[in-house]
Protein backbone atom coordinates (compact mmCIF):
# COMPACT_ATOMS: atom_id res chain seq x y z
CA UNK A 1 0.00 0.00 0.00
CA UNK A 2 1.58 3.12 -1.00
CA UNK A 3 1.04 6.92 0.94
CA UNK A 4 -1.69 8.10 -1.69
CA UNK A 5 -4.00 5.07 -0.81
CA UNK A 6 -3.23 5.89 3.01
CA UNK A 7 -4.00 9.90 2.82
CA UNK A 8 -6.72 8.98 0.64
CA UNK A 9 -8.32 6.69 2.77
CA UNK A 10 -7.50 9.31 5.90
CA UNK A 11 -9.00 12.07 4.19
CA UNK A 12 -12.27 9.69 3.75
CA UNK A 13 -11.92 8.92 7.46
CA UNK A 14 -11.63 12.27 8.40
CA UNK A 15 -14.90 13.56 6.86
CA UNK A 16 -17.03 10.76 7.64
CA UNK A 17 -15.72 10.93 11.37
CA UNK A 18 -16.24 14.58 11.81
CA UNK A 19 -19.44 14.84 9.99
CA UNK A 20 -22.17 16.48 12.22
CA UNK A 21 -23.14 14.64 14.53
CA UNK A 22 -23.15 10.83 14.41
CA UNK A 23 -24.20 8.73 17.79
CA UNK A 24 -20.59 8.58 18.69
CA UNK A 25 -21.01 12.45 19.24
CA UNK A 26 -23.56 12.63 21.22
CA UNK A 27 -22.73 10.03 23.33
CA UNK A 28 -19.35 11.93 24.22
CA UNK A 29 -21.64 14.88 24.38
CA UNK A 30 -23.72 13.54 27.28
CA UNK A 31 -20.71 10.84 28.99
CA UNK A 32 -18.78 14.23 29.69
CA UNK A 33 -20.69 16.32 31.56
CA UNK A 34 -22.96 13.56 33.61
CA UNK A 35 -20.04 11.07 34.26
CA UNK A 36 -16.70 12.90 33.86
CA UNK A 37 -13.72 12.56 31.53
CA UNK A 38 -12.33 9.56 32.35
CA UNK A 39 -15.84 8.09 31.21
CA UNK A 40 -15.56 9.88 27.41
CA UNK A 41 -12.22 8.06 27.09
CA UNK A 42 -13.94 5.19 27.61
CA UNK A 43 -16.26 5.53 25.41
CA UNK A 44 -13.83 6.30 23.07
CA UNK A 45 -12.11 2.51 23.94
CA UNK A 46 -15.11 1.13 23.07
CA UNK A 47 -15.56 3.02 19.72
CA UNK A 48 -11.89 1.58 18.62
CA UNK A 49 -12.68 -1.88 19.63
CA UNK A 50 -16.04 -2.35 17.61
CA UNK A 51 -14.05 -0.76 14.95
CA UNK A 52 -11.38 -3.62 14.99
CA UNK A 53 -14.06 -6.02 15.18
CA UNK A 54 -15.99 -4.82 12.14
CA UNK A 55 -13.05 -4.57 10.60
CA UNK A 56 -11.57 -8.59 11.10
CA UNK A 57 -15.40 -9.54 9.99
CA UNK A 58 -15.05 -7.44 6.67
CA UNK A 59 -11.48 -8.68 6.20
CA UNK A 60 -12.67 -12.17 6.69
CA UNK A 61 -15.50 -11.69 4.55
CA UNK A 62 -18.56 -11.76 7.45
CA UNK A 63 -19.74 -8.81 6.93
CA UNK A 64 -20.53 -9.29 3.29
CA UNK A 65 -23.04 -12.15 4.46
CA UNK A 66 -24.40 -9.42 6.67
CA UNK A 67 -24.91 -7.13 3.77
CA UNK A 68 -26.13 -9.60 1.34
CA UNK A 69 -28.69 -11.62 3.66
CA UNK A 70 -31.86 -9.32 4.11
CA UNK A 71 -32.94 -11.62 7.38
CA UNK A 72 -29.43 -11.35 8.85
CA UNK A 73 -29.11 -7.48 8.10
CA UNK A 74 -32.44 -7.29 9.33
CA UNK A 75 -31.63 -8.72 12.97
CA UNK A 76 -28.64 -6.39 13.53
CA UNK A 77 -29.47 -3.49 12.43
CA UNK A 78 -32.95 -4.23 14.52
CA UNK A 79 -30.46 -5.01 17.71
CA UNK A 80 -28.62 -1.53 17.21
CA UNK A 81 -31.48 0.67 16.88
CA UNK A 82 -33.54 -1.43 19.72
CA UNK A 83 -29.77 -0.52 21.78
CA UNK A 84 -30.18 2.91 20.45
CA UNK A 85 -33.79 3.71 21.62
CA UNK A 86 -32.93 2.19 25.36
CA UNK A 87 -30.19 4.75 25.80
CA UNK A 88 -32.65 7.63 24.26
CA UNK A 89 -35.81 6.67 26.49
CA UNK A 90 -33.32 5.85 29.53
CA UNK A 91 -31.92 9.66 29.23
CA UNK A 92 -35.64 10.88 28.60
CA UNK A 93 -36.26 9.08 31.85
CA UNK A 94 -33.40 10.54 33.67
CA UNK A 95 -34.14 13.92 32.41
CA UNK A 96 -38.11 13.64 33.21
CA UNK A 97 -37.01 12.30 36.83
CA UNK A 98 -34.03 15.28 36.93
CA UNK A 99 -31.45 12.98 37.48
CA UNK A 100 -27.98 14.51 37.78
CA UNK A 101 -24.27 13.77 39.10
CA UNK A 102 -22.36 15.89 42.01
CA UNK A 103 -18.95 16.46 40.93
CA UNK A 104 -17.57 13.49 43.17
CA UNK A 105 -19.88 11.08 41.31
CA UNK A 106 -18.67 12.81 38.09
CA UNK A 107 -15.07 10.89 38.53
CA UNK A 108 -16.10 7.20 37.21
CA UNK A 109 -13.59 5.57 40.10
CA UNK A 110 -16.52 2.26 40.22
CA UNK A 111 -15.58 -0.39 37.99
CA UNK A 112 -18.87 -0.70 36.83
CA UNK A 113 -19.00 2.83 36.16
CA UNK A 114 -16.10 2.62 33.83
CA UNK A 115 -17.12 -1.01 32.21
CA UNK A 116 -20.48 0.98 31.38
CA UNK A 117 -19.26 3.48 29.45
CA UNK A 118 -16.70 1.25 27.22
CA UNK A 119 -19.86 -0.75 26.66
CA UNK A 120 -21.98 1.91 25.57
CA UNK A 121 -19.07 3.31 23.08
CA UNK A 122 -18.44 -0.59 21.99
CA UNK A 123 -22.31 -1.18 21.61
CA UNK A 124 -23.37 1.91 19.95
CA UNK A 125 -20.55 0.82 17.40
CA UNK A 126 -20.74 -2.88 17.06
CA UNK A 127 -24.67 -3.07 16.65
CA UNK A 128 -24.52 -0.55 13.99
CA UNK A 129 -24.27 -2.20 10.58
CA UNK A 130 -22.96 0.94 8.96
CA UNK A 131 -20.03 0.63 10.38
CA UNK A 132 -19.51 -2.64 8.44
CA UNK A 133 -20.90 -1.02 5.47
CA UNK A 134 -18.02 1.55 5.32
CA UNK A 135 -15.05 -1.15 5.63
CA UNK A 136 -16.91 -3.25 2.90
CA UNK A 137 -17.04 -0.62 1.03
CA UNK A 138 -13.79 1.21 1.81
CA UNK A 139 -11.37 -1.70 1.56
CA UNK A 140 -11.78 -2.75 -2.25
CA UNK A 141 -11.04 0.97 -3.25
CA UNK A 142 -8.05 1.81 -0.48
CA UNK A 143 -6.14 -2.08 -0.46
CA UNK A 144 -4.55 -2.95 -3.54
CA UNK A 145 -4.70 -6.59 -4.84
CA UNK A 146 -2.54 -9.32 -3.96
CA UNK A 147 0.04 -9.97 -0.95
CA UNK A 148 -0.44 -8.18 2.55
CA UNK A 149 -4.17 -7.39 2.11
CA UNK A 150 -5.07 -8.33 5.78
CA UNK A 151 -2.86 -5.94 6.90
CA UNK A 152 -3.12 -3.34 4.98
CA UNK A 153 -6.57 -3.48 5.70
CA UNK A 154 -5.89 -3.78 9.56
CA UNK A 155 -3.60 -1.03 9.07
CA UNK A 156 -6.64 0.99 7.74
CA UNK A 157 -8.26 0.27 10.31
CA UNK A 158 -5.88 1.77 12.75
CA UNK A 159 -5.82 4.83 10.57
CA UNK A 160 -9.51 5.43 11.35
CA UNK A 161 -9.22 4.45 14.96
CA UNK A 162 -6.32 7.16 15.59
CA UNK A 163 -8.31 9.68 13.75
CA UNK A 164 -11.41 9.04 15.59
CA UNK A 165 -9.58 9.11 19.13
CA UNK A 166 -7.69 12.62 18.43
CA UNK A 167 -11.49 14.03 17.34
CA UNK A 168 -13.28 12.40 20.15
CA UNK A 169 -10.83 13.61 22.93
CA UNK A 170 -10.56 17.17 21.54
CA UNK A 171 -14.31 17.01 22.10
CA UNK A 172 -13.66 15.71 26.09
CA UNK A 173 -11.03 18.41 26.57
CA UNK A 174 -13.53 20.48 25.35
CA UNK A 175 -16.34 19.69 27.02
CA UNK A 176 -14.52 19.32 30.12
CA UNK A 177 -13.56 22.68 30.65
CA UNK A 178 -17.62 23.61 30.77
CA UNK A 179 -17.42 21.03 34.32
CA UNK A 180 -19.06 23.59 36.04
CA UNK A 181 -21.93 24.50 33.79
CA UNK A 182 -22.26 20.78 32.87
CA UNK A 183 -22.99 19.94 36.46
CA UNK A 184 -25.82 22.53 37.22
CA UNK A 185 -29.26 20.60 37.17
CA UNK A 186 -30.69 22.30 34.62
CA UNK A 187 -28.20 21.95 32.18
CA UNK A 188 -27.95 18.14 32.76
CA UNK A 189 -31.88 17.81 32.37
CA UNK A 190 -31.61 19.70 28.85
CA UNK A 191 -28.63 17.96 27.62
CA UNK A 192 -30.49 14.36 28.76
CA UNK A 193 -33.44 15.27 26.80
CA UNK A 194 -31.69 16.76 24.47
CA UNK A 195 -29.75 13.44 24.01
CA UNK A 196 -33.16 11.43 24.45
CA UNK A 197 -34.42 12.83 21.57
CA UNK A 198 -31.44 12.52 19.29
CA UNK A 199 -30.30 8.89 20.15
CA UNK A 200 -34.22 7.55 19.37
CA UNK A 201 -33.83 9.48 15.89
CA UNK A 202 -30.67 7.90 15.25
CA UNK A 203 -32.33 4.63 16.30
CA UNK A 204 -35.51 5.36 14.12
CA UNK A 205 -33.07 6.06 11.11
CA UNK A 206 -31.41 2.86 11.51
CA UNK A 207 -33.97 0.74 11.28
CA UNK A 208 -34.91 2.20 7.99
CA UNK A 209 -31.55 1.43 6.35
CA UNK A 210 -31.24 -0.89 3.67
CA UNK A 211 -28.24 -2.82 3.06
Amino acid sequence: MDWSHIMSFALVAALLTMSPPGPNGVLIAKTVPSSGRQAGFLNITGFIAAFHLHGALSIFGISLILVKSAEAFFIVKTLGAAYLFWIGVKALHDAWRGRGVSPREANPRRISRRVGAFAEGFLTNALNPKVSMFYLAAFPQFIPAGGGAISSAFLLVVIHSVIVAVWFSAMILLFSRLTAAALSGAFQRWLKAVTGVVFIGFGAKLMALRP
